[in-house]
């Protein structure tokens, strides 16, 4: 059976690798080397310099490719440095049309970094795809989305809005942090370019900061990988190994992670203290059926609202987790807790924040692959 047919829990494990020429390594040797031997000029292996290209860096890119089911993988020092390169396709005058429910680092880098160089941005509510297109004019060049959005776990049809970036000729480019490919697809389901933070999930154990991007259509890929070069945000050869490593358990991480994340919404859901819990997975979640259609379950995040809204009993629960660790970051093994106001959505406005429904009292959980009785037993003693 030729790599490219296998199913996605092996492609985890082999998709797009083979054991080391030199020595016949089973997993990639970790290249730290910033240069490589010529035998004369530009008589070299592939390798020049490692800002260029390196085999560890390479190995990555390959598995990120397989897993996606795109062509062409990119592997960047952080996932901003992997929206920069996007962004970095675009000019002066040129428009993106962004989720208005999105990480905070995403939200920093659009306004305080991009918009001084004249691309404009519009954030949107693309919960319905209808008020996407309000916002097309001959100058939007991107649709910018994130499903699950972070942290409100609201989803957006990528299939439709691929379709309106069709019509219109806009790249589609889907932030896939949450859901990773083990649930989701976005170049299957219509998208140009996959971004992940890889730093969460495919990495999986809080060890390592990089990011991702995936394509399928060549003239894409050599744009973005001129970019790459050119600016030079790439990660070192421990941390693309520290990440291919992590890729090779994704399938069964995912598995648990999504497991512990329906036990532990449904708690939170029934619990006297809890006022709004928001998951994916919940019949009465917006676009719950638009989940189901386009995910394979519904994953590890969650945010809650504790009763009444208070800013106060939200510190306190965070404050008294003792299992969950109160943290940046997410998609580790590890729970973790964050408060989003505070700390990950800090660089948005309030006015804005809320508008979204960032409230100042919303926790955001990463449930992670411990006994769920354990969690559950930590998110009593805390609310209660």
């Amino acid at each position: 059976m030729g790599k490219k047919q296998l199913k996605f829990n092996s492609r985890t494990i082999h998709g797009g690798q083979s054991p080391d020429e030199a020595y016949g390594a089973v997993m990639p040797p970790i290249y730290q080397t910033s240069t490589y031997a010529q035998s004369t000029p530009g008589g070299h292996k592939g390798y020049e310099y490692s800002r260029s290209a390196n085999p560890t860096r390479t190995a990555l890119e390959n598995s990120l490719a397989s897993i996606e089911n795109g062509n062409y993988g990119l592997a960047f020092g952080s996932g901003l440095a992997a929206i920069d390169a996007v962004i970095k396709l675009l000019g002066p005058g040129d428009e993106v049309i962004s989720t208005s429910d999105l990480y905070g680092g995403s939200y920093r880098i659009f306004k305080k970094i991009f918009e001084k160089f004249g691309i404009v941005f519009h954030f949107v509510g693309m919960q319905d795809t209808a008020e996407i297109a309000k916002h097309i004019n001959a100058k939007t060049k991107l649709i910018w989305v994130e499903t699950p959005t972070n942290p409100m776990m609201n989803i957006i049809d990528i299939k439709l809005v691929s379709q309106l970036a069709r019509k219109h000729k806009i790249l589609l480019a889907v932030d896939n942090t949450f859901a990773t490919p083990y649930l989701q697809l976005p170049l299957d389901l219509g998208a140009d370019i996959v971004m992940h933070s890889a730093t969460k999930y495919l990495g999986g154990h809080s060890d390592v900061v990089l990011g991702a991007l995936v394509v399928r259509d060549k003239e894409l890929a050599d744009q973005l990988y001129f970019i790459q070069n050119a600016s030079g945000a790439v990660c070192g050869p421990m941390d693309s190994f520290l990440v291919l490593r992590g890729i090779k358990t994704l399938h069964v991480r995912m598995q648990r992670h999504c497991e512990n994340g329906r036990a532990v919404a449904e708690y939170l859901a029934n619990h006297s203290k809890i006022e709004k819990v928001f998951w994916p997975g919940f019949p009465d979640h917006p676009n719950h059926e638009v989940a189901k259609s386009q995910m394979k379950d519904f994953g590890g995040m969650i945010s809650f609202v504790p009763k009444g809204g208070n800013y106060q009993d939200a510190i306190k629960i965070v404050e008294k987790l003792q299992l969950f660790t109160l943290a940046e970051s997410l998609g580790g093994v590890e729970s973790l807790a964050g408060h989003p106001a505070s700390m990950t959505h800090a660089s948005i406005p309030k006015e804005e924040r809320e508008k979204s429904g960032v409230v100042d009292a919303l926790i955001r959980l990463s449930v992670g692959i411990e006994d769920k009785e354990d969690l559950m037993e930590d998110l009593r003693q805390a609310i209660e």
